[in-house]
């Protein structure tokens, strides 16, 4: 049986970690805190030898394709992703193309002995982590490059099999199939088709639905590559782009939001290059192949308006990270599990109760130490909804604190509010997903492991688990004590927040199970049913802190 994903919001992975940070650290004397990091800049010196063993090493990726001269593919597009993927490139060209947004108008094979002497040049010297292939001309080219990866092994070998241009321009020569086939793909991590290269590779298999995408993954796999991931962009009738990884064991479905553009030239070399970066990086497969997804998707809803060329296909931009968005497609704030460590549920009614309104209550949680801020809100008018809101929002920009609208998609998106949290009745997260686009954090009410399975594969960030103990802001609330907790955290992938009747008196019970993905603990009335909500904040902070503190 296929599993079902819906992918994550791109987040960058940093290739080398610089900072151990901590919540606690954060907020220490003389400790970097992750929002508050300051940058020296020094002048570069050139060094008389050679790097030594205490250097940072890059994650290094080496393409071996053609060089698309309009820039949208090939070489160009793997340079473009991998640097947007913090990843350093270097590339080995198999060919030259002349094309643009109209097509290929001609193609210039690079001789086979050249193609040898630049592997060469680059793997026996430069410390090459991942390769990534595009553009392989001839059968010839493929030969020469398995030579090559036997004399100079590398971590994983990432094999895009290009053959037709995505303006159906010939790329390859037939007999590369038989050379996919029989020799590159036994030393393959991961190979990409599209469906028609799929297709081709499958003696013309026809490919109409998902399942067939996944007889096909199967069927590939047979011919030597450890993972097959099929990609369904072009699979006709569909409201989604569907894709199929195939790990030799389980056909997980990935799910994105289909994006309508013209732009999409380079999208294959583009996936397949993020791909190989993440792997750089030491990134499992999976997470590779999501992370790619969502990379691809979030550059597509960037550029889907750009105007470049007269042709039916444009080129999409891979450094729109570097830009503002209108789409929203970078959020202020990429979402930190750490970030789940003093979680604050406001309650309207209690602040009604003690006099105070919304902004002045989250006003008071931040400063008292409140690192992630969800406005609960069930009586109040949309409108006025809203307008809180941005208010609030207004609050916790200046200090880096995520905001969350609980269940209110449209309240969340009329304010550009950081993300949402949906309970299990609410609207799906891979729902939530394409309303609010990539980039915005979505959380989910988990109380048993299926629940917790099923929020990875929609592509939560994180669960909210409980309640733990019993509380009086849900009725009929059933409780799943710390035994429940330490289990749900025990099945999920995601990091976990514990909500439920949690108090200054109960804190540290929690923090205690041990779960390393059990990343903080979600409070209402125990800030917001007291009269100091800043108070109450610090002394339930001091408590994390010191449960934080004895751990490590």
């Amino acid at each position: 049986m296929a599993s079902t994903l819906f992918f994550q919001p791109f987040v960058l992975s940093s290739p080398t970690p610089l900072v151990s940070y901590s919540p606690l650290r954060a907020f220490l004397p003389g400790r970097l805190s992750p929002h508050r990091r300051s940058v020296s800049l020094s002048t570069t010196v050139m060094a008389e030898k050679p790097a030594s063993a205490t250097c940072t090493k890059l994650p290094h990726v080496l393409t071996v394709a053609g060089s698309d001269s309009g820039g949208g593919a090939g070489i160009q597009a793997d340079i473009k992703a991998c640097g947007a993927m913090g990843v350093y490139c270097s590339s080995v060209i198999t060919a030259v193309t002349a094309q643009n947004t109209v097509g290929v108008q001609g193609v210039h094979p690079v001789p086979e002995k050249f193609i040898e002497k630049q592997l060469e040049s680059v793997l026996s010297d430069m410390e090459v982590d991942v390769v990534k292939t595009g553009m392989l001309p001839s059968l010839g080219v493929i030969k020469v490059l398995c030579e090559s990866l036997k004399r100079f092994p590398v971590k994983a070998l990432v094999v895009d099999p290009v053959m037709v241009s995505t303006s159906g321009d010939t790329l390859s020569a037939p007999s590369t199939l038989s050379g996919y086939r029989d020799e590159l793909f036994r030393l393959a991590d991961i190979v990409t088709p599209n469906l028609k290269e799929a297709s081709a590779l499958l003696g013309g298999m026809q490919l109409q639905a998902v399942s067939d995408m996944s007889l096909a993954a199967k069927s590939i796999h047979k011919f030597g590559p450890k993972n097959v991931l099929v990609k369904g962009g072009d699979l006709s009738g569909s409201t989604e782009a569907v894709d199929i990884f195939f790990d030799g064991e389980t056909c997980y479905e990935l799910h994105g939001s289909r994006v309508q553009t013209r732009n999409t030239h380079g999208t294959g070399c583009t996936l397949a290059s993020c791909i190989a970066a993440e792997l750089a990086k030491g990134h499992p497969m999976l997470h590779a192949v999501k992370a790619a997804k969502a990379f691809v998707e979030s550059a597509l809803h960037y550029s889907k308006d750009i105007a470049m060329g007269s042709g039916p296909q444009g080129p999409f931009d891979h450094l729109f990270r570097l830009k503002s968005s209108p789409y929203n497609v970078e959020p202020r704030l990429k979402f930190n599990p750490d970030d789940l460590f003093l979680y604050a549920v406001t309650d309207s009614g209690m602040n009604g109760k003690w006099g105070r309104s919304m902004t002045d209550a989250v006003k008071a949680a931040i400063k008292g130490g409140a690192t992630i801020i969800q406005l609960r809100e069930k009586e109040m008018k949309t409108q006025e909804f809203i307008q809180t809101a941005k208010a609030c929002m207004e609050v916790c920009q200046p200090h880096k604190i995520p905001l969350l609208i609980n269940d209110r998609v449209d309240v969340a998106l009329a304010c550009n509010a950081d993300g949402v949290h949906v309970g299990q009745s609410d609207m799906q997260a891979h729902t939530v997903r394409a309303l609010l686009g990539p980039g915005k954090i979505i959380g989910i009410s988990c109380k048993t492991v299926a629940q917790a399975e099923k929020a990875w594969m929609d592509g939560a960030d994180y669960i909210g688990c409980g309640g733990v103990f019993p509380t009086n802001t849900k009725k009929d609330n059933i409780t799943i004590g710390l035994e429940g907790l330490k289990e749900i955290c025990l099945a999920s992938k995601l990091p976990v927040v514990a909500i439920g009747g949690i108090g200054i008196g109960n804190a540290n019970l929690v923090m205690e199970i041990g779960m390393k993905n059990l990343k903080g603990v979600a409070v209402v009335s125990a800030l917001f049913d007291r009269e100091n909500v800043e108070g109450e904040a610090r002394k339930l902070r001091s408590v994390l802190e010191r449960v934080f503190s004895g751990a490590s």
